[in-house]
């Protein structure tokens, strides 16, 4: 909203600086986002006396002249026909930027020098066009300023409004915040309507068929209208504002919404047919141009303004062209009306149209106050449109909405607030922006609120206007007596952190994906039917056919995301995900919620350097991520055990293995299958695996004990078994640790071997023990002992045999 000062003056005193009621301006929430000397442009422009007028030499129609500025005399080519020497006008020097755009410079014009302009009233945006030069007081100073010669000052302030301050898009608005500040009060224009013969009840009618949308519709009419120009004082008060002027009529439609928030509409009434109001809603299909000139489609839900045959208006919104003020106009049928703000936010969205007349209904004007806005635009057309006013008004009303009356407790203010106001304070607070406190008593204000304040309704709005007039640089700090105690955050909240830590720890970047997945998702898993993540629930109003079932695996969005990034050439991913996914338990029960974490490898194991070479990763890379995973969790122990291949669904048979944890089976590692990078459009190999966070949560310990750094050096021996080929690694290793021997610190697998000269079926297993003891260095000898008891044991278990 954009407010000219000295506009706004008309209904306020202001006896501020402008720095200062900007900032109070802001501090009741009226945000002054930029403030602008209207007449800046007139600091280079000064008062200039012509000395001197010759005619050019090489041209007829030019005189030049010799102008006085100061102690300065400057030489301007001027085609002016009313230059006359001792005349004062102005002078624009070099440099000056003129409203029309207009850079002066110092020029030569048919081969004389001009050194600057003598300007017109118009071309200096001060008067009307005229014929000449500006003619300027005799009694002004050569060479002074234009603006403070001729006392022209304006600022101009862009005020940022929120949605529910609809009553301040206006100078009376604004001007109702400004007296809130001050002694004075607020002035209204008075209106005086002149007494006439013709009545409009004779005329004209107004009927509301769709009371719904327009409660409100009033009407006066005017006779032997003159459409011209705007005189320039109007002119000029729209410009500051931005609007540029069309023709009197009009210019006073804009003139009076801009000064009360009310907007109106002019209709040719020669125009209408039978001469008569109707206000409906429009037909589905109905169609109507508007003032820009576009056909506009209509539905049964959007509000028309008509004659007796035809639209003549989009009800709020914007005016059709077959009614609208002309030059032939001689009769105008005003309109003033209170209009539902959310059909008109609803036809001015479905419509794609944005008015200064749809941005003020559909936030909400003043009910009450369409008639003096009707009757002051009424006295201002018959006044400068030298026309005669028909006597009478039509107001045909409805249920207009109330303003209601709040009760507030001063003490619960008191303590919303943080603040001590006394109730008298709180009283006049509020009587200062025209709220009015209809009783007190010890602890409650009673408030009529005032038609105007559509965005206050309860006490807290109330409270909200004791704080916004007090000041909210005016209330204290204060803190709560009582520090509040911290909750502990959940525990599945609290390791899902610690997942995400982790794993972006190991250079997996995090990807957070729709709930929503298609439907066809689990085929594409290759899930069979009686898998619990074949149930999926529906979801019954799906943006698009991609997200029709939420989903029972991560992977699809993993997968979808990997082919995202291909697409755009990324190709070397680590990528992770953690959420929820949801099986369904029957139309009547909720789903079950499961919290997982998943992750996906593709692409080559690192960046290729100067310095190496680019190797894919495999399996067993993205198993060396979920091992530091779950160490880094302090979860033990962890077996990764053969999956078989029948249930393998979205991991490859033969390459891919389940997790357990305690022998509680968690999750599943592998290479995705092809069939499923098929299902994907993908032709890259991909390794994921697949973890239930929830039930990992309980495998998590609360605490863990720390071990200090070893005193004593730990001494490895190697183990190799000949094993049959079908024999896991995990089995060999689990059953190591089993046997619980205090000075085995670690077991590990190092090497499998298959092939000559290891028998067929049969392969080489390698295995590393590392022994320490916490107490002395442990000689070969014990060791070698120890050594050999745990392979002898090993060979007998698996029946496996040594290598020669």
């Amino acid at each position: 909203m954009k407010i000219s000062l000295s506009w706004l003056q008309d209904y306020v005193t202001i006896d501020m600086p402008v720095d200062r009621l900007a900032h109070l301006l802001t501090m009741v929430g009226l945000e002054v986002e930029s403030i602008e000397e209207r007449y800046a442009y007139l600091d280079t422009v000064v008062v200039g006396r012509i000395s001197e007028v010759a005619a050019h030499p090489n041209a007829d129609k030019l005189k030049v002249c010799q102008v006085e500025a100061g102690s300065n005399t400057y030489q301007v080519v001027c085609g002016a026909p009313n230059a006359a020497v001792g005349m004062l006008a102005p002078l624009a020097l070099g440099g000056t930027l003129l409203p029309e755009g207009t850079v002066v410079t110092k020029n030569v014009l048919r081969g004389q020098i001009s050194e600057g302009m003598l300007c017109s009233q118009s071309e200096l945006h001060l008067g009307p066009d005229g014929a000449g030069l500006m003619v300027l007081s005799a009694d002004l100073v050569p060479g002074e300023p234009l603006n403070k010669a001729l006392g022209l000052s304006d600022t101009l302030m862009e005020i940022g409004l929120t949605p529910n301050r609809s009553d301040c898009l206006s100078m009376l608005g604004i001007a109702r915040e400004v007296a809130g500040f001050q002694d004075g009060g607020l002035r209204r224009a008075v209106v005086q309507l002149p007494a006439t013969d013709g009545k409009i009840a004779e005329m004209t009618s107004v009927t509301i068929e769709a009371p719904a949308h327009c409660p409100r519709y009033a009407a006066r009419l005017l006779d032997s209208i003159t459409i011209g120009p705007s005189p320039f004082w109007l002119k000029d008060r729209l410009k500051a504002v931005g609007l540029r002027s069309i023709n009197n009529i009009v210019d006073i439609t804009n003139f009076v919404m801009l000064e009360t928030g009310q907007p109106l509409h002019a209709f040719d009434f020669d125009q209408l047919a039978e001469q008569r109001i109707v206000v409906r809603t429009a037909g589905d299909g109905e169609r109507f141009t508007t003032l820009d000139g576009k056909e506009r489609v209509l539905d049964r839900q959007m509000l028309m303004i008509c004659d007796g045959r035809k639209p003549v208006a989009v009800g709020g919104v914007m005016g059709g062209m077959n009614s609208e003020i002309g030059a032939g106009t001689t009769r105008v049928l005003l309109e003033s009306a209170y209009f539902n703000p959310a059909s008109i936010r609803r036809t001015a969205k479905k419509l794609g149209i944005k008015t200064d007349a749809s941005h003020r209904f559909e936030r909400g004007v003043d009910p009450e106050g369409t008639l003096y806005a009707l009757n002051r635009a009424a006295q201002l057309m018959a006044e400068l449109g030298n026309g005669q006013l028909l006597d009478g008004v039509i107001d045909a009303a409805h249920e207009i909405p109330q303003a209601p009356i709040v009760h507030m407790s001063v003490a619960a203010a008191n303590r919303l607030l943080g603040t001590c106001i006394e109730r008298e304070e709180m009283a006049r607070l509020l009587a200062a922006i025209e709220f009015e406190v209809m009783s007190q008593d010890q602890d409650t204000l009673t408030v009529a609120v005032p038609s105007f304040r559509v965005d206050v309704s309860r006490p807290e709005d109330l409270m909200e206007e004791v704080a916004r007039r007090a000041g909210y640089d005016q209330i204290p700090v204060t803190f709560p007596a009582v520090p509040p105690a911290a909750r502990p955050a959940p525990k599945l909240w609290t390791q899902r952190q610690q997942v995400r830590d982790l794993m972006a720890g190991r250079g997996f970047a995090e990807i957070i994906t729709y709930s929503f997945v298609h439907a066809d998702s689990c085929r594409h898993l290759r899930f069979t039917e009686d898998d619990a993540r074949c149930r999926q629930v529906a979801v019954i109003n799906p943006l698009t056919e991609d997200q029709a079932v939420m989903r029972t695996s991560l992977i699809p969005g993993l997968l979808d995301t990997m082919k995202r990034n291909l697409s755009r050439q990324s190709r070397n991913l680590k990528l992770f995900e953690t959420g929820r996914i949801f099986i369904g338990q029957g139309s009547e029960v909720q789903p079950e919620e499961i919290e997982m974490v998943s992750g996906l490898w593709t692409g080559d194991r690192s960046e290729v350097e100067w310095h190496t070479k680019p190797e894919p990763c495999d399996f067993y890379d993205l198993k060396g991520a979920a091992e530091a995973l779950l160490d880094g969790l302090h979860v033990s122990p962890v077996q990764f055990t053969a999956l078989a291949d029948e249930h393998c669904t979205f991991t490859k048979p033969g390459a891919s293995a389940r997790i357990l944890i305690n022998d509680e089976f968690l999750g599943v590692i592998g290479e995705v299958h092809p069939l499923v990078l098929d299902a994907y459009e993908l032709r890259q190999k991909a390794f994921v695996f697949d973890l239930d966070l929830t039930r990992l949560t309980a495998h998590i310990p609360e605490t863990f004990q720390s071990r200090p750094l070893p005193k004593y050096p730990d001494v490895a021996r190697d183990a190799t078994l000949i094993v049959d080929q079908d024999m896991e690694a995990a089995v060999l290793l689990a059953y190591v640790r089993e046997m619980r021997e205090p000075l085995v610190e670690e077991v590990r697998l190092f090497d499998v071997f298959v092939g000559h000269p290891i028998p067929e079926g049969r392969k080489s297993v390698s295995l590393r023990i590392v022994y320490r003891s916490p107490e002395t260095t442990l000689s070969d000898t014990d060791v070698n002992e120890l050594h050999k008891r745990i392979s002898d044991r090993l060979v007998v278990a698996f029946k496996a045999g040594l290598p020669t």
